[in-house]
């Protein structure tokens, strides 16, 4: 008759395996929901952020978008009737670099009604890559048949930039200052429309009378008759 001891080891080994297999189960679904709530802080609140209402068409307002970039040392990437693309780099410190991605889409406003709208929306959103400076280790190895392979204590480090962050920038007042510099290229300068305006052309004043070149006729003299007097006859 087998022992009680003998028997009841493979149900402990049973009941360690499947707790092993909750608790695993357990854990994976603590993680996967804490990175979930990470990565879900999206309100859907505010829709003045990132867009603004302009009386232009989308060529107009993109244009406008575009020549606001320029005039911030942007660098255009991509530019169109609908959209404009820039970046620009910045170095807040000696080992850190940024670089900042602006994108502009312009899209016609409709109605409820389906009918399409003088208006148009500008789409602004600015994506912030953050790189730090990473050092390399390399060390060198020389190559022997017999031996194999035998390291040198001679080692070197090179230098590279490794992106570590990238963020979607969401200051509305950073967001404040690029509309309204592209309100006012959408505007254009004062008086520019009079400049634009075609001048008034004086009317045309008649050509003089054509002077003749020969001298007026002299006229000529006059000719007399003599006249009988008739006798008088009381």
């Amino acid at each position: 008759m087998p022992s009680m001891h003998t028997s009841f080891l493979p149900v402990v080994h049973a009941r360690v395996v499947v707790i092993g297999l909750l608790s695993a189960l357990v854990l994976a679904g603590c993680g996967s929901t804490s990175r979930r709530v990470n990565y879900e802080p999206e309100a859907f609140g505010s829709t003045t952020t990132h867009t603004r209402d302009y009386e232009a068409t989308e060529a107009q307002t993109c244009e406008a978008a575009r020549r606001a970039l320029l005039s911030q040392g942007y660098m255009i990437t991509a530019a169109n009737a609908d959209l404009v693309t820039g970046r620009k780099s910045f170095q807040p410190a000696s080992e850190v670099h940024v670089e900042v991605e602006f994108r502009v889409v312009c899209a016609r406003e409709s109605t409820r009604s389906g009918k399409a709208s003088r208006n148009t929306v500008a789409f602004a959103t600015a994506l912030q890559d953050r790189y730090g400076l990473k050092k390399v280790n390399n060390s060198a190895s020389l190559g022997v048949g017999a031996i194999g392979s035998l390291s040198l204590p001679f080692s070197g480090s090179d230098d590279a930039m490794v992106k570590v962050a990238s963020e979607t920038l969401t200051d509305e007042r950073f967001y404040d200052r690029f509309f309204s510099l592209l309100d006012r290229y959408l505007e254009g300068p004062e008086g520019e429309e009079e400049a634009g305006a075609p001048a008034e052309t004086p009317a045309a004043s008649p050509p003089p009378a054509a002077s003749s070149s020969q001298p007026a006729p002299v006229p000529a003299p006059a000719v007399t008759y003599p006249v009988t007097s008739s006798p008088n006859r009381g």
